[in-house]
C-alpha cells in the first residue's frame, strides 16, 4: 500500500529546514506509516525497521492490542496530575515491582528524566548517610563510555566529550572507573561516595556488557561498603535482552533501576524502581512530574506487559536472538576486511565495523533496512520483540548484501 502523505516530502524537508532545530543528522527520508517491523516513507517504500526508534518500539508499530489501549484509555481519560490516585498507575507499579522485587515505582516521561531521579535518590542516601549533612557524600561512580541522558545531571555522569563539549561547568561529584574493572570502581570508593551508577549493557558507545562476574562483584562491593547500585536500563531492560531487565542474567538485584524507551512502546513514559528500604528517601515535595505516570502513558506500558506476557515475548527473544547472533558472527569470518566483531544479546546487538560504518548505515537503508549508529564505527541493531525468524534472516541477508556490495 503506497502512503499518500498531505505535503510532498520536499514540502516536509523545506519545513524542517526552516522551523526545527538543526541537531539531528537525520536521514533524507520521511517516514509516514508503519506495521508490525515494517515502516514506509512517503513515496512508498517500505522499511524492515530494525531500530524501533532506538529500542522504543517493542511490539513493531501499531500493535492491535496497544491501538486498542490507547483509543480506549483516550476516551476514557488522558490526564490527572500526581495531585490524584488512578487505577492504570497503580497497576502498572505493581507489575512491575513483580518483576523487579519489594520496591516502589516513580512514573516520569523518558530515560533522561529516569536517571536524574536515580541521581536524586543518591545525593538523598548520601545525606542520610552522613547523618544529615549536606554535601559529605554525594560523589557518584560511573562507568567511562556510559550514557545516562542529555539533562544536566545525566550528562555530567556520562564520561563522553561528545555529550559534554560546551556545556561546562558541569554537575560535579562524578567519577569515573573501566567497565568490567572491580579494582577500577574499587580505587574510586571513599567516604564521599553514595553510589555507582551504570548501564548493564552500554548502548550510546556501542553495545559493551557488564560482564556477570563484574556485577556479582560490583554488588557485593557496594554492599560491604554502604554504596547503593543503581543500574540504568534505559536501553537495555524491558525484554530486550530476553529476560526483563539485562542484570537477571547476572544473578544480582540493584537498589535502584531506571526504565524507559520500550515501556511504552511508542508512547512517552520513564519509570524508577526503588528497593523497599531506600524509597521512603523521597517523601512529598522531594521530587515530582507533570506528565508522569498518566492514565494514557500507563495504559501504554500496561499494554505493552500485556503483550510481552501473553505473546511469550522473552522466551522467543532469548531463543531467536541466540540464532540471529549467531548468524551475524558468521559474517564476521565472511568479512574480515569490514566487520570485526558482532556482541550483545537477545534483540540488543552491536554490529563492530573495522571501517567507517556511516556508508553501511546508509547502504543498508537503501537495500531496506534502517539500523542505528553507534559510537566507535559501531551499528546497533535493535528489532521490535515480536520480529520473526524470518524478519530476523531478512535483516542478516541485507547486511550480507550490503557488506558485499560497499567498500
Amino acid at each position: 500500500m503506497t502512503a499518500q502523505p498531505d505535503i510532498s516530502r520536499a514540502d516536509t524537508a523545506a519545513l524542517y529546514d526552516a522551523h526545527v532545530l538543526k541537531n539531528y543528522a537525520r536521514a533524507a527520508i520521511t517516514l509516514v506509516r508503519g506495521s508490525g517491523c515494517r515502516a514506509w516513507d512517503d513515496e512508498g517504500r517500505s522499511y524492515l525497521d530494525f531500530s524501533s526508534g532506538v529500542a522504543v518500539s517493542s511490539l513493531g508499530h501499531c500493535h492491535p492490542h496497544w491501538v486498542a489501549a490507547i483509543r480506549r484509555q483516550a476516551g476514557e481519560l488522558v490526564h490527572t496530575s500526581n495531585l490524584y490516585r488512578h487505577p492504570n498507575q497503580g497497576e502498572l507499579a505493581r507489575r512491575l515491582a513483580g518483576y523487579a522485587g519489594p520496591g516502589r515505582l516513580f512514573f516520569c516521561n523518558s530515560g533522561g528524566e529516569a536517571d536524574e531521579a536515580l541521581i536524586k535518590l543518591s545525593r538523598l542516601y548520601g545525606v542520610a548517610k552522613a547523618g544529615g549533612t549536606e554535601g559529605q557524600c554525594f560523589k557518584v561512580i560511573t562507568a567511562r563510555g556510559g550514557f545516562h541522558g542529555r539533562m544536566f545531571g545525566g550528562m555530567s555522569a556520562t564520561a563522553q566529550e561528545k555529550i559534554q563539549k560546551g556545556f561546562r561547568p558541569l554537575v560535579p561529584g562524578f567519577a569515573v572507573a573501566e567497565l568490567n574493572d572491580l579494582d577500577s570502581f574499587a580505587a574510586q570508593m571513599d567516604e564521599s561516595t553514595s553510589a555507582v551508577l551504570l548501564e548493564t549493557i552500554q548502548g550510546e558507545s556501542g553495545i559493551n556488557p557488564c560482564t556477570p562476574q563484574f556485577l556479582v562483584g560490583l554488588r557485593k562491593l557496594c554492599d560491604e561498603r554502604g554504596i547503593l547500585l543503581l543500574l540504568d536500563e534505559v536501553q537495555c531492560g524491558l525484554g530486550r535482552t530476553g529476560t526483563f531487565y539485562a542484570f537477571e542474567a547476572a544473578g544480582i538485584r540493584p537498589d535502584a533501576i531506571a526504565m524507559a524507551k520500550g515501556l511504552g512502546g511508542g508512547f512517552p513514559i520513564g519509570a524508577v524502581w526503588i528497593a523497599e528500604r531506600f524509597s521512603e528517601l523521597f517523601t512529598p515535595g522531594t521530587h515530582g512530574s507533570t506528565f508522569g505516570g498518566t492514565p494514557l502513558a500507563c495504559a501504554a506500558g500496561l499494554a505493552v506487559l500485556d503483550v510481552i506476557e501473553r505473546e511469550g515475548l522473552l522466551a522467543k527473544v532469548r531463543e531467536q536472538g541466540a540464532e540471529w547472533l549467531a548468524e551475524l558472527s558468521a559474517l564476521v569470518a565472511e568479512f574480515p576486511q569490514k566487520l570485526a566483531d558482532v556482541r550483545g544479546r537477545g534483540y540488543l546487538v552491536g554490529l563492530q565495523f573495522a571501517v567507517d560504518s556511516a556508508p553501511y548505515v546508509a547502504g543498508l537503508r537503501e537495500r531496506g533496512l534502517l539500523v542505528v549508529p553507534a559510537g566507535g564505527n559501531v551499528i546497533r541493531v535493535l528489532p521490535p520483540l515480536i520480529a520473526t525468524r524470518a524478519e530476523l534472516a531478512e535483516s542478516v541477508q541485507i547486511l550480507r548484501e550490503t557488506l558485499r556490495a560497499l567498500g
